[in-house]
């Protein structure tokens, strides 16, 4: 025991400035919610109840241009990896493993961050083989909200694509996954978050704690003291509800002049019959509510985290994964709208109200699509408060920024195997009130829909044999003036840099 006396005071040091790097280290939480629109929690202009979020809002800085890629798998591998979906395997399908990548966890575990992962992940990973410590939630892309699983005793038969959705707890799998009868997709998301708060309270590890929450999207469910808190709330319909919302947008700064109200797109509700106007009334009710519930444990994980006195370093990072939905599930049911025997969609009428000030919806390369609401919270490195972000941002910059933030090292391999290099640049000095200008342009494409964003000019189409449009975001940011034929060589300019962009990427496909 005598030999290593001598060297107990270097190892001594060696352990406690280890340690107090960890600690002087911000905690990370990233939430993502599932197809919110751009205007659906109060912050951002919406009529619902979110004093969670505006909390962190009224403290930290809101981003008027984050963007997704306008759809849930392809959004959620692209925040992770901090590559494009057309690098990561994820631009077509989430039925391969994520490649050329590595993960958000993977890269702040190997900083000495504790990696815990709740919630959504819309792809064959089990996260705890890459790169998390923990991960609850579901690996699929929408499930029934009170019962994913097989008809519980004395339960009406839950309304489901499948009754096999795969849950995990960790290595575990659950398929089918039965759960406790007082079972709510966002309620169990957040109670295994809190559980592990509360497991590692005393650690000396910073913790990177994501939360892939599954609301809003369908099929529309939430408890019923929820629901009544906005019964008769839209009655009034579409157009005033979208009025209201635009108009709180231009009091909060939220917008400008640049910010044009663009045409609706929903049914005229005066023509519709008195029945269907109370269905309507209903679905956003029920929406709202769900939207509501997330925020309420939202609350939850942020008096958490303040109760163990890290509240102060911690970033708050708060997105959707893509605008708000136009699709429509049909599935029998029971016909009672926001329980577990009834699936319903929100529809395109409502969204259109969902996204207001833009255009379309999710799958569309559009704002309304891919223009996401984006909070960044941070008491002990944000200076500004109540601030508004116009940089043109992407998913592809969080893993930068992380990085950056937790002094981790990007690797250029992974497992052997050559990865992608980071696409996105780090926002760390919007962060810290400093002015950022984009390096590079942003692309999209997915499915019918594709866009190109360079400085100010954004080209965008959605179709199969669509031509390209052309807007001035400076001076439109909702996209309301095609200026195509007007610049044709600044479409033809952008054209070339998509079509270069598509080759590039196929050497990693």
């Amino acid at each position: 025991m005598k030999a290593y006396l001598p060297y107990f005071p270097i190892v001594f040091f060696i352990f406690f400035s280890c340690n107090q790097k960890n600690q002087q280290k911000p905690n990370i939480l990233l939430i993502m919610a599932d197809d919110l629109g751009w205007s659906d929690i109060g912050c951002y202009g919406s009529e619902v109840s979110t004093p969670n979020l505006d909390r962190l809002a009224s403290n930290g800085i809101r981003f008027t241009q984050m963007h997704n890629t306008s759809k849930c798998f392809p959004s959620r591998a692209t925040l992770l990896t901090g590559i494009y979906a057309q690098q990561n395997g994820y631009a077509l399908g989430y039925n391969q493993p994520l490649k050329n990548a590595v993960t958000l966890g993977e890269v702040l575990q190997s900083a000495g961050y504790r990696t815990l992962w709740s919630g959504k992940h819309h792809g064959v990973e089990t996260p705890v083989d890459r790169g998390f410590d923990h991960y609850y939630g579901l690996r699929e892309g929408a499930s029934n909200h009170f019962n994913p699983g097989p008809q519980r005793e004395g339960e009406v038969v839950p309304a489901q694509k499948r009754p096999d959705r795969p849950f995990f707890i960790d290595h575990q799998l659950f398929q089918p996954y039965s759960p406790p009868k007082d079972f709510y997709t966002t309620d169990y998301f957040t109670k295994y978050a809190l559980e592990w708060l509360d497991k590692y309270k005393e650690d000396d590890k910073p913790f990177f704690l994501y939360m892939a929450y599954t609301a809003p999207h369908d099929p529309l469910m939430a408890w019923p003291a929820d629901i009544d808190k906005y019964k008769g709330v839209y009655d009034e319909g579409y157009t005033a509800i979208r009025a209201r919302r635009y108009a709180k947008q231009k009091e909060l700064g939220l917008t400008n002049d640049s910010y044009i109200l663009s045409e609706e797109s929903y049914d005229p509700w005066d023509l519709m019959s008195d029945s269907l106007k109370r269905v309507e009334s209903l679905k956003m009710t029920v929406y709202a509510a769900m939207i509501d519930r997330m925020d309420q444990k939202i609350g939850e994980i942020l008096d958490k985290i303040e109760a163990m006195g890290k509240l102060e370093n911690t970033l708050v990072l708060f997105v959707s994964d893509n605008g708000s939905s136009a699709e429509v599930v049909n599935i029998a049911g029971d016909g009672q709208i926001g329980t577990l025997g009834q699936w319903t969609s929100l529809g395109k009428n409502w969204a259109n109200v969902s996204n207001t000030p833009f255009r379309y919806y999710k799958n569309y390369s559009f704002e309304g699509g891919i223009c996401t609401p984006m909070i960044a919270y941070w008491p002990t490195g944000i200076g500004a408060k109540n601030a508004i972000s116009r940089f043109p941002a992407h998913f592809i910059d969080i893993m930068p920024t992380l990085a950056e933030i937790a002094g981790a090292d990007y690797p250029s391999t992974h497992l052997g195997q050559k990865i992608v290099p980071m696409q996105g640049m780090s926002l760390l000095p919007i962060l810290k009130g400093e002015k950022l200008e984009r390096e590079k342009p942003l692309y999209w494409q997915w499915q019918k829909g594709k866009a190109v964003r360079d400085g100010k000019w954004k080209i965008v189409a959605h179709g199969e044999h669509a031509e390209w449009e052309l807007y001035n975001m400076d001076n439109d940011a909702t996209e309301t003036e095609n200026l195509a034929s007007s610049h044709p060589e600044i479409v033809l300019k952008m054209n070339e840099l998509f079509v270069q962009w598509e080759k590039e990427n196929e050497q990693w496909n």
